[in-house]
């Protein structure tokens, strides 16, 4: 007997498939008639629904005073008297990653990252591209602040010793607020270098949408890179005692000054810059093959960011950066010539076994970005006579991105509300403290651990934040007191906002 609908069920059956169409992980969808036809490739996941959220992740992060529309509603206002035993305002930002701390050097990186993710990708992100933008002024608002006095940059505001030895919510904190700063006497060229950088990307965010802030961030980074340049150290000698061993700086701040002059060539457009690249860049490590980009070490950055003018504005005289950004693709393409990347059993990239998502994200962004500046310029990546094309670089991203958001032999999705099966113990103090709505009294330094050991899931759940991920055998124990794999960090999320961005456009979900 044939089935026969009357025109109102059509309409009901129709909108039921339609809304099966757009959930996450739709059995039905391979098969889907009402696809849409002009992206006929079938995504797996709902990358929009995770763009959306690896964005309001930095609405959990953020330190000072809360404004209305804050939609990660547990956290309340914090760390209201920042910067006042120095008698400066350092009131906002955010911390870094699951304590209290405010670190200048990761805030700095996260708020390039989250800048380039626009300048590349927000004209793709439709909705979400506000958001960005107010995750990007809660830094910089921040970083004009740290930046206000010449030749000094206030670049923590905390005592990571004191705060770790406590396991409280952000509201409740009263470990010290010490307040520390490079200048002529104390420099540091890596710290200033990233935030030049960061104020340099974020003017081009907000060139169009408000062109008097965009102005006042470009003018704070040429005088901020002045100072970087001009007074030449790293941070971490004058500040090893409190920088040390979080945010040490490791690979120097040679990297960070090319990095700074690069993005300060991009938003200025200033000859100036482009002459101190072709005069310092061999100095500075241009063609270096280290292969890790992230918090500490810029260059692989640079490299790909100079291509572009090559490749895009045809600068003839950065054509060398063209080979050194191929050199860093080549090393993670399994099987080229001069391979050098580790994958775990699953697919993973694995860098090294603490926050190594962070590697993930960033190489990702990388990858994606590159592949459009060679898409523009008709160009492939030369790996030793091997010819690597745009599409094998979105391919390698893909890969990566989806095994973060659940395809790997865990099935388990490592940014936190995403997906059936996520963290549920991540080493985050407010995270895992009750909120201030449930528990108005103040929980005490000590009496925090009791959360921090128990076994119990974490009763806030904070949207979006990207762990530090598996170990190199895709093992993954879920324990809040292993940091190296259960801590979030604004900065693993940051570069992730842009590989989103472009994979949920050209699956037709934006």
């Amino acid at each position: 007997m044939g089935l026969s609908l009357s025109p109102l069920a059509l309409i009901v059956l129709l909108a039921c498939l339609t809304a099966l169409h757009q959930c996450n992980g739709n059995p039905f969808r391979r098969n889907n008639p009402f696809r849409h036809h002009h992206h006929p490739r079938f995504a797996k996941h709902n990358y929009r629904d995770a763009l959306t959220k690896s964005i309001m992740f930095f609405e959990g992060q953020r330190s000072g005073r809360l404004p209305s529309n804050q939609r990660i509603t547990w956290r309340r206002d914090s760390g209201l008297s920042d910067g006042a035993s120095m008698h400066v305002d350092l009131v906002g930002g955010y911390y870094d990653a699951g304590d209290n701390v405010k670190f200048g050097f990761p805030m700095a990186f996260t708020t390039t990252m989250l800048s380039w993710s626009v300048i590349e990708f927000g004209g793709l992100m439709k909705g979400e591209l506000q958001n960005a933008k107010q995750a990007i002024r809660w830094a910089t608002d921040y970083l004009l602040k740290a930046t206000a006095h010449p030749d000094t940059i206030y670049v923590q505001v905390g005592d990571a010793k004191q705060d770790h030895s406590c396991w409280e919510r952000p509201e409740d904190m009263d470990t010290p607020r010490s307040v520390f700063k490079i200048d002529k006497n104390s420099p540091g060229s890596d710290v200033a270098g990233e935030t030049a950088a960061a104020l340099a990307a974020a003017s081009l965010v907000f060139r169009r949408s408000d062109p008097t802030y965009s102005k006042l961030l470009a003018r704070r980074a040429i005088r901020v890179f002045q100072f970087a340049d001009k007074y030449r150290g790293p941070y971490s000698n004058g500040l090893k005692k409190v920088v040390c061993p979080f945010y040490c700086s490791y690979s120097g701040y040679q990297d960070e000054l090319l990095w700074g002059a690069a993005w300060l060539h991009r938003a200025t457009r200033n000859p100036t810059y482009l002459n101190y690249i072709q005069v310092n860049g061999q100095i500075l490590g241009a063609a270096e093959f280290d292969n890790t980009f992230g918090w500490d070490n810029k260059h692989v950055g640079a490299r790909i960011l100079l291509s572009k003018a090559f490749l895009v504005q045809r600068l003839k005289s950065l054509h060398d950066y063209k080979g050194h950004a191929d050199n860093f693709i080549c090393s993670l393409i399994p099987g080229a010539p001069f391979s050098s990347a580790q994958y775990t059993p699953g697919g993973l990239l694995f860098k090294m076994s603490d926050s190594n998502m962070q590697y993930v994200t960033s190489t990702s962004f990388l990858l994606l970005t590159y592949a459009k500046y060679l898409t523009s310029a008709h160009q492939v990546v030369n790996c030793g006579g091997t010819r690597v094309t745009p599409k094998r670089l979105r391919t390698i991203a893909k890969k990566q991105v989806d095994y973060l958001l659940g395809d790997n032999p865990l099935k388990m999705s490592y940014m936190v509300g995403y997906g059936p099966r996520y963290p549920q113990r991540i080493h985050h103090r407010g995270s895992s403290l009750p909120s201030v709505a449930n528990h108005p009294a103040k929980i005490q330094c000590s009496a925090g651990f009791n959360f921090m050991k128990s076994q119990s899931p974490n009763p806030n759940i904070l949207v979006g934040a990207v762990i530090g991920g598996p170990d190199q055998k895709d093992r993954f124990p879920d324990q809040r007191s292993d940091y190296e794999q259960s801590e979030p960090a604004t900065y693993i999320n940051a570069p992730l906002v842009g590989a989103l961005t472009y994979l949920a456009h050209s699956f037709g979900q934006l």
